[in-house]
């Protein structure tokens, strides 16, 4: 199967550190909305949410790129992923700081990479399917971001974990949402699959 006959799924991640940047053990969480389209159009949506009690918020940043594409892959499947979060230290790393790092051996001249395994395990997460990287502004009203947001903050306060992909909650997440006065733009359509672009491909990793 070619790149363009993979199924598309559209990603949305966020992430949580409580007391982020304070001493201490700081909980965190990743929270995770996955879009299936069926060809009728019916849009299927699945949560994934992990935990950790002492991380920060770049980790479990990469912990949600970690957790989405173990679980996508987990049957030895292949997908096109839109992959859409708030986080620059994913996009920006994803997109221009691994290649750099690749070449220069996975070292840099200022010092060591930060989170470095992390970053090894995310490139291998992903690096069988064909990925476009963007990045959306954070609180600023986007459902599916604003969602994704709730999930990774429940998880860090409750430090819970989803076990995997389930039925998701945001429809009734969204009706409650609006219902208390919360402002959010209309939801985001699901990607074109004519005009989807992925990223380049992401370099070996040791």
């Amino acid at each position: 199967m070619n790149a363009g006959e993979l199924p598309l799924v559209a990603v949305y991640a966020d992430e949580s550190c409580l007391g982020n940047g304070k001493e201490g053990a700081n909980p965190g969480g990743a929270g995770v909305l996955i879009e299936f389209r069926h060809a009728d159009g019916r849009i299927t949506r699945r949560d994934l949410w992990v935990s950790d009690p002492a991380t920060t918020n770049n980790r479990m940043a990469l912990r949600s790129v970690i957790e989405t594409f173990d679980a996508l892959g987990a049957k030895g499947q292949q997908f096109r992923v839109q992959f859409t979060t708030d986080s620059r230290y994913i996009v920006d790393g994803m997109t221009g700081w691994v290649f750099g790092w690749a070449r220069a051996g996975w070292k840099r001249k200022t010092g060591p990479i930060e989170n470095l395994p992390l970053w090894h395990d995310a490139i291998r997460s992903a690096a069988s399917h064909r990925v476009s990287w963007q990045w959306v502004r954070g609180h600023d009203g986007h459902p599916q971001n604003e969602y994704a947001n709730h999930l990774a903050t429940r998880a860090a306060a409750d430090q819970s974990r989803s076990g995997g992909a389930i039925e998701s909650g945001f429809d009734a997440w969204l009706a409650a949402y609006r219902a208390k006065g919360g402002r959010v733009t209309e939801i985001a359509a699901f990607p074109d699959s004519a005009t989807f672009k992925a990223s380049a491909s992401l370099p070996r990793v040791p």
